[in-house]
C-alpha cells in the first residue's frame, strides 16, 4: 500500500476530506471509491466494514474507559475472537507503553500516549486504510518521532495510509505521494521527494 499525505493550511479541506471518506460528511458533488466499489451514500460503520479506519484529530479517546476497553471498541464489528487477540498483542508490541496503562483511565493518559491509544484503537479495526488526521499536534518532538516511526513499520508492512500532517517536512519525507490542498482544491500533486523540491511547496509549507 501507499503513504499519501495531504498538506496545506487551515481551512484547505484535509480534514474535510478524510471525514467525507469515512462517511462522517455528505459530500456535494463527486464519487468516493474504495477497491473499485463506490462508498459515497453508505454510512461510516459500513466504510469500517470495508476496511477503512479514521484515526481524528484530536483523538477522541474514552476517557472513562481503560486503554484496553478503548482498543477493544476500535474491534466492534469483528466476530474472530482470536484475530482480535492477535492484534490487540500486536498494538501492544507497537506501543509498550500502552501494554504498561492497560488497566489505567484513558483520560488520564498524557496527550502522546492518547494518541498512541487512538492509533492502535484504529489498527483494531485490521484496516485496509489507515487515515491519520494530524498525528504529531500538540506533541514533544521524541513522543512524534515515535509515532511516525510506527507510521513507517506500518506502511512497510503493506498498510496503505492517508496521512494529514501540519509538519509538512516530516509528512514529504514518508511519503509516496503528495497533495497541496488549498481552499478545497488540489494545487499540486506529485511524489512527494518531487514536492519537497518545488520551490512554492518550499516557501509556504517548509520556510524555505
Amino acid at each position: 500500500g501507499e503513504l499519501v499525505t495531504l498538506i496545506g493550511n487551515n481551512g484547505a479541506g484535509k480534514t474535510s476530506t478524510l471525514m467525507a471518506i469515512s462517511g462522517v460528511a455528505p459530500i456535494r458533488s463527486g464519487r468516493i471509491v474504495i477497491d473499485g466499489k463506490e462508498t459515497t451514500r453508505l454510512p461510516p460503520h459500513a466504510i469500517v466494514a470495508r476496511g477503512v479506519a479514521h484515526c481524528p484529530e484530536g483523538r477522541l479517546v474514552f476517557g472513562r474507559l481503560t486503554v484496553q476497553e478503548n482498543l477493544r471498541l476500535g474491534a466492534y464489528q469483528r466476530k474472530d475472537s482470536a484475530g482480535v487477540k492477535q492484534d490487540l498483542d500486536r498494538v501492544y508490541a507497537l506501543f509498550p507503553r500502552l501494554l504498561e496503562r492497560r488497566t489505567q483511565l484513558a483520560g488520564t493518559l498524557s496527550g502522546g500516549e492518547q494518541q498512541m491509544l487512538a492509533i492502535g484503537r484504529a489498527l483494531m479495526s485490521r484496516p485496509r486504510l489507515l487515515m491519520l488526521d494530524e498525528p504529531s499536534l500538540g506533541l514533544a518532538p521524541l513522543i512524534v518521532q515515535r509515532i511516525f516511526s510506527v507510521i513507517q513499520q506500518l506502511h512497510e508492512e503493506g498498510v496503505t495510509i492517508l496521512l494529514v500532517e501540519q509538519n509538512a517536512h516530516l509528512a514529504l519525507h514518508i511519503a509516496d505521494r503528495a497533495y497541496v490542498l488549498e481552499t478545497g482544491e488540489v494545487r499540486l500533486a506529485g511524489p512527494a521527494k518531487r514536492l519537497i523540491d518545488n520551490p512554492e511547496v518550499r516557501r509556504a509549507y517548509l520556510s524555505q
